[in-house]
């Protein structure tokens, strides 16, 4: 079982300081897969003409906007880094530059085209997104007593990016990690193989802190990420299982592996199985007829 942490202190609008470099605004965008809303994390000294970064700015809320310009008032922004490009993280990312009188916007490459994987979901691309520098991963941004490192951890989303803070061995994971729920890796743009090489690649890390962009911290990582990484696991087996008991199609497998989960987010979980079957056929255990999509035709081989 995974030990999710659902449970955190917040109010919405309010900045909280969650450790010492880091101040936490939640938007109160709450949903089935934002949990309460979309935390903005603002990183350095909460002082005076102190330079500081803020991650993931979040949706397009004139509350919210005004909250952060409101937690950061006489302090220099220099940065503001975006994880990916999904519209519960990225649209807000230029007015609030706009407003704090500028500062380079930091992120990994958008798509080069629309490809959220279904407007049932809030995975839905900014198209009008464009980052003022583009991040591959590896880049340091140092600002005033802190020092972020940009991680590449494609899965989620193919530009995806978490940020590391080194001096207190923390990461932001975005939606690549979060304490509340599973994470949704949904074809076309998510990718399970790249998802399970990023999550290999943060817990060889051995982080101190997670601070993902819905929820709470996770703040024993190990045994939280061993679990993580072991319920991938066991979904694959589950769909390797259905295929061998005679299912074919996505459709006849979601209500038997999501039969504890409420109706109306199996379209979800059809995309989370479809990612697994992807992989699955990529790496020859796994047959597709005519080709590994939604509706395909599927056996082991």
């Amino acid at each position: 079982m995974i030990p999710f942490v659902r449970e955190f202190e917040f109010e919405y609008g309010r900045a909280d300081r969650v450790s010492p470099r880091i101040r936490r605004v939640v938007a109160n965008n709450p949903g089935p897969f934002t949990f309460t809303g979309t935390g903005t994390y603002i990183i350095g000294r909460d002082a005076p003409g102190a330079g500081v970064a803020v991650i993931d700015p979040g949706p397009p809320d004139e509350a919210h906007l005004q909250a952060l310009l409101n937690a950061v008032d006489g302090q220099t922004v220099t940065h503001v880094l975006v994880t990916h490009t999904h519209r519960d993280h990225a649209p807000l990312a230029r007015p609030f530059v706009e407003a704090v009188g500028g500062a380079p916007i930091l992120a990994a490459k958008p798509p080069a085209r629309t490809i959220h994987a279904s407007g049932s979901l809030d995975e839905e691309e900014d198209e009008t997104f464009a980052p003022d520098a583009i991040l591959t991963g590896g880049e340091q941004i140092r600002g005033d007593g802190w020092t972020l490192e940009a991680m590449a951890t494609p899965g989620h989303a193919s530009n995806h990016m978490a940020f590391i803070l080194t001096e207190e061995n923390a990461l932001f994971p975005g939606d690549h990690i979060m304490g509340w729920s599973t994470t949704v890796v949904a074809p076309p743009d998510g990718d399970m193989t790249d998802y399970m090489a990023s999550l290999d690649a943060v817990i060889a890390r051995d982080f101190s802190t997670l601070w993902p962009t819905h929820g709470a911290p996770i703040r024993e990582p190990v045994p939280f990420l061993a679990a993580y990484r072991a319920h991938r696991l066991e979904r694959e087996a589950q769909v390797l299982a259905r295929l061998a008991a005679g299912d074919r199609t996505i459709a006849e497998m979601v209500p038997t592996l999501y039969a504890a989960v409420d109706s109306r987010l199996w379209p979800a979980a059809s995309l989370s199985v479809w990612a697994h079957l992807k992989a699955l056929v990529r790496v020859g255990r796994v047959a597709a007829d005519p080709e590994a999509t939604l509706q395909a035709i599927y056996r082991a081989l």
